[in-house]
């Protein structure tokens, strides 16, 4: 747990670094595409600023032995964490794999 913790520290550093060095990029794809884009972005952006609250509570709960308490709110954190983590993939995906080339 503190390797996956560890390791969501090194991620977010990397992408605002990516951020303040490039900006945010648009979706270039309209109608039913965008509407998802946006709606899986919505999601997980939404997502990704409770998991972190969450991830340090449990962490902490954690390491202070608390652990009757540590698992209900691992209850909660475990499957947004893995919902953010399966959407910033296929966010990026639909962003820069996917998205249909602009004219």
């Amino acid at each position: 747990m503190l390797a996956a913790c560890g390791s969501s520290v090194l991620f977010l550093a990397g992408y605002f670094t990516r951020i303040a060095l490039t900006g945010t990029h648009r979706y270039p794809g309209t109608g039913a595409a965008r509407a998802l884009y946006l709606g899986v972005l919505g999601s997980h952006t939404l997502l990704a600023a409770l998991v972190l609250p969450l991830a340090l509570r449990t962490l902490q709960l954690s390491l202070g032995g608390r652990y009757a308490e540590h698992r209900r709110v691992a209850r909660l954190t475990f499957p947004a964490w893995l919902y953010v983590s399966v959407t910033g993939v296929l966010v990026y995906l639909m962003l820069y794999r996917f998205a249909p080339v602009r004219p």
